[in-house]
């Protein structure tokens, strides 16, 4: 191998030992891409694996077993007494890169006005931010993350690998057209729903990319240009993101320490976004008679409601209040739910649950998106759930999550007291009002300096000039024993820039 190619191997295979990627699999890898991209002549040999391994200092086999591999695979092909080449049938079709580099592109003056180009933004839209490097910070009070100490990771892995089985990769690798996986929705409809009270056929139900993605098909097949919807202030965001895509009007509606106000400012919208067991942002739990009321009021002036059941599984009351959908005899409530907050919000399944007629219209909206949720991770949480591993770790964050409630509400009132009360429901997070004059913000920012990491809460509201004292702590992410010295610093930082 001529010395330029040897130079050019060393910076393509720098190996990783600290990597949780084995060192076989990520000198495969970098040689793969290296012949991908055509840095790798074909008409000579890659070095023998006594000198790779000596060069990067692994060990013979690591070289050996990579190569045979990457033969089996078809990068290479060996050729007898002059070692390993790459194989030309790899690289059929695929335009030069060595090439194309060579062509002159054709250079304009002017790009794109992109404030003419662009005809629908949403990046400039407030949204939820949350640090990616959470898991560093030493008080991560984070909300929507997950420990991953308590995740199942050995049932998970068993469930992706009989999804991948030759019988298993039968049911789900064709092409599913607009169906989702009955088995997933036979555990749905058998193990989940009825847990809150509500009962439906698989044709009432619809697997989503998360909840999200069935939010934004209700939006958009319930809200017009003139459609209101009424949201819940304090509430969800992406709510208010997701209807402004279709030019309707949001309009905030009040909450209390009871939840949603139910009242005579409800009659004019055409849908209602609420999370009437866990109201969202401030954890309140709407009462029975004030569902029942809502009800009542939805079909009397005809309009529609959307529940977001988050977070339903981790009550910790011993009387579960019953889903608003359970109560619904008239089909004007499509309750939606996600595994999201048990399994794992990276795993973006979640699933809406309505009348016939609904459904219909939202798996067609859905197939010019995506047709479905990949199959293969629908056949895994099918499996995960039937097999009992969904309710042994959801019974498994209860026990978990119970004391850092406790550790939470005790800590709020020791260093921040009357800020805060307790979520009767449980849940993962608290709603915390600060000073009157708290910029949360400012808290926020001198909290990361700190290691800790909180969520300003004017992001929830829909007023004009939202409220700037209020926080929300989530205790997902954080150990027991880290919660009362989290709160402590937190107190201290409000004292300082109070």
């Amino acid at each position: 191998m001529s010395k330029e190619s040897h130079a050019m191997l060393d910076q393509l295979l720098k190996l990783d030992a600290s990597s949780r990627v084995s060192l076989q699999l990520q000198l495969k890898q970098r040689i793969a891409e290296a012949i991908m991209r055509g840095h790798l002549a074909q008409n000579l040999p890659l070095p023998s694996s006594r000198k790779l391994s000596s060069k990067l200092k692994v060990a013979r086999n690591t070289v050996v077993l990579a190569y045979q591999q990457l033969q089996d695979d078809g990068y290479l092909v060996a050729r007898e007494r002059r070692g390993y080449f790459v194989n030309p049938e790899i690289l059929r079709g695929r335009a030069d890169p060595r090439q194309d580099a060579n062509v002159e592109k054709p250079r304009s003056a002017r790009v794109p006005d992109w404030s003419n180009t662009i005809k629908t933004r949403q990046a400039q839209r407030p949204n939820i931010e949350k640090p990616e490097n959470w898991q560093r910070f030493r008080y991560p009070f984070v909300y929507g993350q997950f420990d991953t100490d308590i995740f199942p990771t050995n049932h998970w892995r068993e469930c992706c690998k009989d999804s991948v089985s030759r019988g298993g990769i039968k049911d789900w690798a064709s092409d599913h057209f607009i169906n989702d996986d009955p088995m997933l929705l036979d555990e749905i409809r058998t193990r989940i729903l009825p847990r809150r009270g509500i009962w439906a056929d698989n044709d009432q139900i619809m697997i989503t990319v998360g909840t999200q993605q069935g939010l934004y098909i209700l939006i958009k097949m319930l809200l017009g240009p003139n459609g209101v919807l009424g949201v819940e202030n304090p509430g969800y965001t992406d709510i208010r993101n997701i209807a402004a895509l279709n030019d309707s009007t949001v309009r905030p509606l009040a909450v209390d320490k009871g939840g949603l106000v139910v009242d005579e400012t409800l009659r004019d919208c055409d849908c209602l976004f609420v999370t009437p067991s866990h109201q969202s942002p401030t954890t309140v739990t709407l009462p029975l008679d004030r569902r029942q009321s809502l009800l009542k009021m939805a079909a009397k002036h005809d309009f529609m409601i959307i529940e977001d059941d988050y977070e339903c599984e981790t009550s910790f009351t011993a009387a579960h209040t019953p889903a608003l959908k359970s109560l619904d005899e008239d089909e004007r409530v499509i309750y939606a739910g996600s595994f999201s907050k048990i399994l794992a919000p990276g795993l973006r399944l979640g699933y809406i649950v309505a009348s016939r007629e609904i459904i219909r219209e939202a798996v067609a909206l859905r197939r010019l998106m995506v047709r479905h949720p990949p199959a293969n991770n629908q056949r895994s949480v099918a499996l995960f759930i039937a097999r009992g591993y969904y309710d042994a770790l959801a019974a498994k964050l209860l026990k978990e999550y119970e004391p850092r409630w406790q550790a939470m509400a005790d800590a709020l009132a020791t260093h921040l007291p009357n800020s805060s009360s307790p979520p009767t429901f449980g849940g993962s997070s608290y709603w915390v009002a600060g000073p009157d004059h708290l910029d949360a913000r400012a808290l926020h920012r001198e909290a990361l300096n700190n290691s800790l990491i909180i969520e300003p809460g004017d992001i929830h509201f829909f007023d004009q000039t939202p409220p700037s004292n209020y926080f929300r702590l989530g205790y997902s992410s954080i150990k027991s024993d880290q919660i009362e010295p989290g709160i402590k610093l937190l107190a201290k930082l409000i004292d300082q820039i109070s």
